[in-house]
């Protein structure tokens, strides 16, 4: 089976400064369709820099990037724009909602950029997306009106409205308490359960053991790439 994700041989150097910085170092990494991943590491390992990769925010200095079976390396920004928006859904840590806008149209947003879907058909997939959230009944509130886990629910649902093959989420508990963080990981593992690919990162050993793969970067190289019994196999949260 072809790999969802596939990176062969990327390198990342970054030459902002007098000595040219090595982000990413000779990186091979596969994900298969349907798996949930925990990229781990310190500051500074390389694993923030894999992350706007695999989201096309960024491009190797060399190497290759393919998405599902597409080589992304040569796209232009056109092209990857439409690529992250038919293919990947995004979850941040600090929500990224428009302040003044409902949830419902929070929600919307991506669909917005497709010609083709209505705007009825848009708040009616977005009404969707935030009852798989848990969410319906908050559709007219606006981000102030909301919890920080309503928030990230949200976000959630922007991240999946356009039924994305991936969800890459960047520390996307790092703004929340332990019982909400636990709630969110729960709803990240509910829509794995749907089959759709997941890739978090997260500097929390515990947040990472909700994944069912593990692995950690360190001075832009993989030191380990594990199988992990998560926490809901195991009996944790659901």
């Amino acid at each position: 089976m072809t790999p969802v994700i596939e990176l062969c041989s990327v390198n990342k150097t970054y030459h902002s400064s007098d000595e040219p910085v090595h982000a990413l170092r000779s990186v091979d990494l596969r994900i298969s369709r349907g798996e949930f991943v925990a990229i781990l590491g310190a500051s500074g390992s390389g694993k923030s820099t894999c992350m706007n990769i695999l989201g096309c925010l960024d491009v190797p200095t060399e190497g290759r990037y393919l998405l599902d079976g597409t080589d992304v390396g040569s796209m232009k920004s056109d092209e990857l724009a439409q690529i992250r928006n038919l293919k990947l859904g995004f979850v941040f840590q600090s929500f990224n909602l428009l302040s003044r806008t409902s949830a419902l149209e929070n929600v919307a947003l991506p669909l917005m950029y497709n010609r083709k879907t209505s705007q009825a058909e848009a708040h009616e997939r977005a009404h969707e997306a935030l009852k798989a959230v848990g969410l319906s009944d908050r559709s007219h509130h606006t981000p102030a009106q909301l919890s920080g886990g309503q928030q990230q629910r949200v976000a959630v649902a922007r991240a999946i409205v356009n039924e994305p093959l991936i969800i890459l989420a960047d520390e996307p508990t790092g703004n929340l308490d332990t019982a909400t963080s636990e709630d969110i990981m729960g709803l990240f593992g509910k829509l794995n359960d749907k089959g759709i690919t997941i890739v978090l990162v997260t500097h929390e050993s515990d947040i990472a053991q909700f994944a069912s793969r593990n692995i950690t970067f360190r001075d832009g190289v993989i030191i380990n790439d594990v199988a992990v019994v998560n926490r809901r196999t195991a009996g944790g949260a659901s």
